[in-house]
């Protein structure tokens, strides 16, 4: 008979063994249940797609000054929503101008149209874009139709992993699954800093070809939507759609001119600085948006 100090002793080993055994090996990632929300978040640690019950949106409708973006986006999402062919949509230009919450809304705006809400919105942060295709293998074979959304999409010099990013929207030998469509929004039209893509053109043999592989990725968008600066109007037109919105009595007068003197300490004007005006008169007016 073994005594049981013996036993003790490998037992120990045993627990240490199948410790390290159920490192090595991840675990099998969670069947996702889509009916569980609209708008999904990717984990790529352990592989899964978080439900976000809430999504932090604002109505397609107080998207001001960017009308003839919001028809085309919303077209196209339209379009895909019902399996017709639509293309991958970069969203790029000034910041605060309203491009991930474009994105949102019509998302919102296409599923409030359908019969069911069958069309998912799936957020995946930048620094997770090469677990895309791990992303893809969890939503190829499902019934619903995907935006897969990433917001604020830009690479930095050394970084490589934009190269996986063109294969998978376009290229692979697998391709873009029929039910997937790619929006990204970017402060940058090229994802790339200039300075990097100059510094190519400076020290390759070839400036030209070496340039053409760093731009091309953002040829992967059908899609360019550009967002510029807004003018005065158009930021007066914002603060007015909020306050109509949300119910706010204040003297219009008096609204223009704490909206202007508010733009003016900011040193910018957009739509973020329009509803941070907002947030801030409705908290003086002691009301709840």
């Amino acid at each position: 008979m073994t005594d049981p100090d013996t036993l003790s002793a490998l037992n120990a080993k045993l627990d240490s063994l199948l410790s390290l055994l159920e490192r090595a090996v991840p675990p099998v990632p969670k069947v996702p249940d889509f009916t569980a929300a609209d708008a999904f978040v990717w984990w790529p640690n352990p592989g899964e797609l978080h439900p976000v019950a809430r999504v932090n949106r604002v109505d397609l409708a107080l998207l001001c000054a960017v009308t003839r973006l919001k028809e085309i986006l919303l077209d196209n999402t339209r379009r895909f929503a019902k399996g017709l062919p639509a293309n991958n949509a970069l969203l790029w230009g000034a910041r605060g101008m309203g491009k991930s919450s474009l994105v949102k809304a019509v998302h919102a705006a296409v599923n409030a149209s359908l019969d069911s809400p069958t069309l998912k919105l799936v957020e995946i942060h930048r620094e997770d874009i090469d677990t895309l295709p791990a992303l893809m293998m969890q939503i190829r074979d499902a019934e619903a139709r995907f935006i897969i959304f990433c917001d604020d999409l830009s690479f930095d010099h050394d970084d490589t992993s934009y190269k996986s990013l063109k294969a998978v929207l376009e290229g692979g030998i697998e391709g873009r699954p029929d039910n997937v469509i790619f929006y990204a929004t970017s402060n940058r039209r090229h994802l790339l800093p200039r300075d990097m893509i100059e510094n190519e053109r400076s020290t390759a043999i070839n400036p030209a070809e070496a340039v053409e592989e760093k731009v091309s990725l953002s040829d992967r968008f059908g899609l360019w939507l550009g967002f510029h600066k807004c003018s005065q109007d158009d930021y007066l037109e914002m603060v007015r759609a909020y306050a109509d919105h949300y119910a706010l009595i204040i003297e219009p007068a008096r609204l223009r001119a704490e909206a202007l003197e508010w733009a003016t300490t900011r040193g910018s004007r957009s739509g973020r600085v329009a509803f941070q005006f907002i947030q801030d008169l409705a908290g003086r007016l002691e009301k709840t948006l």
